[in-house]
């Protein structure tokens, strides 16, 4: 594989792991899901975590209740050392005003699935 075709997946890969957060259908935001994230995935920031493919649907499903109408926003990517990843983000209301800004840093299993996330957010 080249890298401009890994780069091209990879950032497919991260445009899913967005619109994850912006699917309020279950059975797509599923679909979703499992062609993002491996089996045994974890995501974890300051609010939220977890675990599996279905601690992951539960989290955002459970982020979709508590803040509908809000979205993410996907503000950049870049590399860090090793085999970790990041990419910066930002969380809109339904007005479209900035809510919350933050950037995650993320590892890739061989297969091309996300392994985990680590996410952090940006001071105001």
């Amino acid at each position: 594989m080249s890298n401009r075709t890994a780069s091209t997946e990879i950032s497919a890969l991260i445009d899913r792991s967005i619109a994850i957060w912006n699917e309020t259908d279950p059975a797509a935001r599923r679909t979703l899901i499992e062609a993002t994230w491996a089996e045994d995935a974890t995501y974890t920031d300051p609010a939220l975590n977890g675990a599996g493919r279905d601690g992951i649907d539960a989290m955002t499903a459970g982020f979709q209740q508590a803040y509908p109408g809000h979205t993410f926003e996907l503000t950049g990517e870049g590399p860090l050392d090793g085999d970790e990843r990041r990419f910066g983000w930002r969380l809109l209301t339904p007005a479209g005003d900035i809510l919350l800004t933050g950037e995650d840093v993320y590892t890739l299993r061989a297969d091309g699935l996300l392994q985990s996330i680590v996410g952090t957010f940006d001071q105001s």
